[in-house]
Order: C-alpha cells, then sequence, then structure tokens
C-alpha cells in the first residue's frame, strides 16, 4: 500500500466516523436516540436496511465463494421479496400501530413478560455472535495488509464504530450508512470494471462469461430435492423465506431501521426498494468474484490465498512437500492457460466439437487443480494445525492488493471497512436497545426518568460493543464467514420468527405454551445441528443449514399448539355423568 492507499482509507473512515457524530449530536431522549425521531424517508429506510444486511463479510466473503462454487449462493436470497412483501403487510402496520421501540416489546402485549424476554434474550446471543464475527471479519484483511495482531486491529475497528454509534444512535446508523452504501457500489463498480481490463484483450465480457460457464460457475439454478445440498431453488425460496421474514422481521437491527420511518408508508417503500435491488446487488458481488476465478485462469494464483498459511508450511518440515506442489501448480497453470486459448479458439470458429472438446479438457485440469489445493492444505494442516486453511474469504484481498494499481487498493479496503462498520453499527444499536428496554427497563424495579434510559441504552450499546470485540478476537473462520453468519442466524431465527408467527396468526394460543414450546424447538434445533450440520465438513451435511429456519419456525408452532390443547384439557372442568 502506498501513500495514496492510505490516505484514502484513512480519510473515508474518519470522515464516517465524524460526519455520524456531528450530524447527530444532542439525542435528547430515547424516542431520538432509538428511533431517530421517526424523521427517516423511505430512501434512508432503504439503503439502511440493504447497508445492514451487506457487512464486510459480504464483500469479503461473497466473491470468495464464487470463485470456489460459482452462482448458486445467490439462490440464498430467492426467499427475500416474498418475506419484504409479507413483513410490509402484517409486520410493519402492527408495529407502527402499536409504536413499539422493539419488536420484543409487541410479544409481552401479545402473549407475557417471559416470552418477551425469551426472544430477547435469543436475539441477544445470536446477533452477539454475529456482531462479533462482523468485526473479526475486516480485522482479517488489514492482518494480511500490515502484518498487525488480529486482537489489535479488531479493538480499533470496534472502537471506531462505537464512537458514532454511541453518540448518536438510531439516527447516526441511517445517515452514516447512506455514504457508506456509496462508497461500497462504486468501490465494486470500479474493482468489476479493472478485472475485465486485466483480461487478455481477445476475451471480451461474453467469452469470459463462456469461460467461466465451461467451469460451472455460472450454474445459477438448482432444482434438485436434494436436502444435502446448501442452496437450491426450493431451499432459497423456503429456507430462504422463512430466515429473511425472521432477520427483517423480527431481528432488532434491521426492525429498528424501518421503525424509525416518518410513516408506515415511508417504512414499507424503503422494504420495497430493498426487495427489488438486494438480488441484482448480490448477483453482481459473485460475478465480481467469478470474473476473478476467469482472471486466475490466465494469471498464476497461490496453492492458498491465505498468506499465514503459507508462511507456515514453507517455515515447517513439510517445505519441500509444499515446493513439490507449487512445481506442480505452475506447470498446471501453463496447461490451464493453453486450454483456454483452445476453448477460446473453438468458441471464434464456432466449431461444436472442438468446443466440448476444449471445456472436457478444462474439467479435467480443474479437478487437478482442486486435488492440488487439498493435498496443500493437508500439509498446511500438519504444519501447524491451528492455522486456517480454508481460504475462500482471502482470494478477493489477494486479488485487490497484487493487481490493483494504487489508490484502487485503498478504495476498496475503505469499502469492505465501511461494510463493516455500518453493519456492525446496525448491530450494536439493536443490542443495546434490547438490552436496555426489553430487559433492563422492563424487569427493573423503580420508576426512572427518560435521561436514566437514555444513558442506559448508550452504556448497553458501549458494553455490547466490548464484548463485540472480545468475540471477535476469538473468532475462527470456520468455513466462510458470510456462511458462519448466516449458520449462527439459522439456529435462532426459525424459532423466533414462529414465535412472532404465533403472536400474529394463531391468537388462541397463550403464553405459557409459546415460552415452553420456543424453549424445547431451540433445543431440538441445536442438536439437529450438531448431529447432521456441524459434525460434516462443508458441502457433506445430511442437511442443508437453510432448512434450519423452516424446521424451527414450524416445530414450535406445532409445539405450542399442542402444548395449548393439552392445557386446555387439563383446565376443563368435568362433565357431570
Amino acid at each position: 500500500m502506498g501513500a495514496l492507499d492510505w490516505t484514502i482509507l484513512a480519510g473515508t473512515l474518519l470522515f464516517i466516523v465524524t460526519y455520524g457524530v456531528w450530524k447527530t449530536k444532542g439525542s435528547a431522549n430515547v424516542d431520538d436516540y432509538v428511533k431517530g425521531g421517526n424523521e427517516a424517508q423511505w430512501w434512508t429506510i432503504g439503503l439502511s436496511v440493504m447497508a445492514t444486511q451487506a457487512s464486510a463479510i459480504t464483500f469479503l466473503s461473497t466473491p470468495g465463494q464464487a470463485f470456489h462454487d460459482g452462482m448458486g449462493f445467490v439462490q440464498f436470497y430467492f426467499g427475500l421479496p416474498l418475506a419484504m412483501i409479507i413483513i410490509c403487510l402484517v409486520f410493519v402496520p402492527i408495529y407502527h400501530r402499536m409504536k413499539v421501540y422493539t419488536a420484543y416489546e409487541f410479544l409481552e402485549g401479545r402473549f407475557d413478560l417471559k416470552t418477551r424476554s425469551l426472544a430477547a434474550i435469543l436475539f441477544l446471543i445470536q446477533r452477539g455472535l454475529a456482531a462479533g464475527i462482523t468485526i473479526f471479519a475486516p480485522s482479517i484483511i488489514l492482518s494480511a495488509v500490515l502484518g498487525w495482531d488480529l486482537g489489535t486491529l479488531n479493538i480499533i475497528i470496534g472502537t471506531l464504530v462505537i464512537i458514532y454509534t454511541v453518540s448518536g444512535g438510531t439516527k447516526a446508523v441511517s445517515v452514516t450508512q447512506k455514504q457508506q452504501m456509496f462508497i461500497i457500489m462504486t468501490g465494486m463498480f470500479v474493482a468489476f470494471f479493472f478485472i475485465l481490463g486485466f483480461l487478455p484483450s481477445d476475451i471480451t465480457f461474453s467469452k469470459a462469461l463462456k469461460i467461466a460457464g465451461a467451469s460451472n460457475k455460472l450454474d445459477i439454478l438448482d432444482f434438485s430435492l436434494n436436502t444435502k445440498s446448501r442452496y437450491t431453488f426450493w431451499s432459497g425460496i423456503t429456507g430462504g423465506l422463512f430466515l429473511a421474514l425472521a432477520y427483517f422481521g423480527t431481528d432488532q437491527s434491521q426492525v429498528q431501521r424501518y421503525l424509525s420511518g416518518k410513516s408506515i408508508r415511508e417504512s414499507q417503500l424503503g422494504l420495497v426498494f430493498n426487495a427489488i435491488f438486494k438480488i441484482p446487488m448480490q448477483f453482481f458481488i459473485l460475478l465480481v468474484g467469478v470474473m476473478v476465478f476467469v482472471f486466475y485462469q490466465y494469471n498464476p494464483s497461490p496453492l492458498n490465498f491465505n498468506p499465514a498459511a503459507t508462511t507456515a508450511v514453507m517455515e515447517s518440515d513439510y517445505a519441500e512437500d509444499y515446493k513439490i506442489l507449487q512445481e506442480g501448480q505452475v506447470a498446471l497453470e501453463a496447461e490451464k492457460r493453453i486450454a483456454q486459448n483452445q476453448f477460446s479458439t473453438a468458441l471464434d470458429i464456432k466449431e461444436y466439437t472442438a468446443v466440448q472438446e476444449a471445456k472436457q479438457q478444462i474439467i479435467r485440469i480443474n479437478q487437478k487443480d482442486s486435488t492440488n489445493r487439498v493435498a496443500a492444505k493437508a500439509l498446511i494442516s500438519q504444519a501447524d494445525d491451528s492455522i486456517e486453511t480454508n481460504d475462500k474469504d482471502y482470494v478477493f484481498i489477494h486479488f485487490i492488493l497484487n493487481n490493483l494499481p494504487k489508490g484502487l487498493i485503498g478504495l476498496l479496503l475503505a469499502v469492505i471497512l465501511s461494510a463493516a462498520m455500518s453493519s456492525t453499527a446496525s448491530e450494536l444499536n439493536a443490542l443495546g436497545t434490547i438490552t436496555a428496554l426489553d430487559l433492563y427497563k422492563r424487569n427493573k424495579k423503580g420508576s426512572f426518568t427518560e435521561k436514566h434510559y437514555l444513558l442506559a441504552s448508550k452504556g448497553f450499546t458501549l458494553a455490547w460493543g466490548v464484548i463485540a470485540i472480545l468475540i471477535a478476537c476469538i473468532a475462527n473462520l470456520f468455513d466462510n464467514l458470510i456462511q458462519l453468519v448466516n449458520i449462527i442466524g439459522s439456529i435462532f431465527y426459525g424459532n423466533v420468527l414462529g414465535i412472532f408467527l404465533l403472536a400474529f396468526f394463531f391468537k388462541f394460543v397463550k403464553g405459557n405454551a409459546v415460552f415452553f414450546a420456543a424453549i424445547i424447538t431451540q433445543i431440538i434445533i441445536c442438536i439437529i445441528y450438531y448431529n447432521l450440520i456441524h459434525i460434516y465438513p462443508s458441502g457433506e451435511e445430511k442437511l442443508g443449514y437453510l432448512w434450519l429456519n423452516f424446521i424451527g419456525a414450524a416445530l414450535v408452532i406445532i409445539t405450542a399448539i399442542i402444548f395449548e390443547a393439552f392445557d386446555r384439557m387439563l383446565s376443563k372442568p368435568p362433565t357431570e355423568a
């Protein structure tokens, strides 16, 4: 990184923090701090909702996901538009009519305090973990760039977010996210066009897509009924639908975005904006990853994109074995370029047989490439089993650091850090609000002033910021960051969504039945996750994790109805003979 990169990176981050503090200074009460005074217009809500979901993980992990596995991940979002329609018609009017500060406040009126508290605690667990991961993600990037300690970077990034989030609350989060989304999308479009410019002169965008297609990177739709597959059309419109309903309808980090709307209409328009543009945005980010894959068909790439992994194995007793693999990889890359040129020539002459033969050669080379990379991971694990061998999250940053010109590197790092800050700010804002209003205020005896609860909200936001930093310091790459966050959400979201669906549509079910059904459901979901997903390597699960959302929602609803029926049977007075 040069001086220009550092200037762009530091200037962007300082602007966001300073602007957020200056624009929203002086929240007078809890309403201003939590709901932003209900001043947000639809475009602010739409961008804020989108920025909250689009964390650094999106821009760090998604291109790597596409590089390795292709475009199929976009099916994860297929249920989102339908979820937005349901939330606009059902959730938003109810929340606004009841003038609630949090989604879980509604549950107490419908059920009881213990059900509200349970749902709030489930949210705090999963969102607290996710907040730590969203801080951890960009720390990986800067540790690769600067060689700094991950813990130090977690503290720096977390502190930047804490400053303006604690200061300005919801309004600070919303106003900064508009600038962050502009920076994010500008950076990604610039990177995309630079990638295309780096391809050989005879490789047009259309031909690049065909090259990616020859390696099965453009297989978007999977209509199979295989529940073991993580991403299919059916898991997207069922499990993805339930995940989106839970995330946008019951997760306070999102609910708080549209509770700040000037009216029901403004909130609904903001969500419709997200429904229209979210899938195209994710498709584009995946396409960037696919274009990075095409770039590396013509340019050398490391056996493992994690520089720490390469360093570890090269300093071990397995260095010679790894060098042999690297030499084989160099030879394979030469074969790869020849095969791609043959494929390109066959496309130009439009000879079907030649195209198919070249495609089969590409597939064979890809299989050899995959075998080499698996062998490299095995050597890395033998050299140091504490090093993360999964390198999906390093693919895009490797491309940025080694191929983009000065200035653009700083911009892309600013993109990823801006995304991290926007998402983390929403999460800390929501965590502080839920703790202050759903747990502290509702369970604390005595009467206190508005200023007391305003200070409590700020204090809990600060505390959750510290907790998130601590979680980031002990985080692990696991499989892939974007999948890790979605897995964490899927373990909890289905259950919470089921509680809300019971509240909306099953008026005869009471609080006790829901409370105990939710506890039992959460235990069962954790057991299912551990036995059918956790203990298997990526892609070999007995059940795709998206199905946990559907199972959790259905299970809590059915269990609560059964409990309610038994309760009524037991409480029904016996008839006289």
